[in-house]
């Protein structure tokens, strides 16, 4: 069964960043369709974005602006956009963020 799963990170800190807004979405033809949406929790995942997507391109945009807001710090970044490919190989998807105030890093995880 295929899974897409996702972590932040606030790497200025070394701890999870919780309360991210992260929604994500499906390329259908030329239009972008909503899949799921979800916050992070206190440990800075997201288990409940989609259920058994299908094969496609996806998009996961996370709303940091606000977090780094309430952390009292300037957001180069207001939002982050990644966009990926589902291949339909019965995997999971887990795909973290790892957050600073000037920058971010994405990868495939486990």
């Amino acid at each position: 069964m295929n899974v897409i799963t996702t972590h932040v990170l606030d790497t200025v800190l070394g701890k999870p960043c919780a309360g991210i807004r992260i929604s994500l979405d499906r390329k259908t033809g030329a239009d972008w369709i909503a899949a799921g949406r979800s916050v992070t929790d206190s440990d800075g995942r997201c288990h409940d974005l989609v259920a058994n997507p299908e094969q496609g391109t996806y998009r996961l945009t996370f709303e940091t602006g606000d977090y780094l807001a309430r952390q009292k710090r300037l957001s180069l970044y207001p939002e982050i956009v990644v966009v990926f490919n589902l291949d339909g190989d019965d995997a999971h998807y887990h795909l973290p963020l790892l957050l600073s105030d000037n920058g971010y890093t994405t990868y495939r995880g486990s």
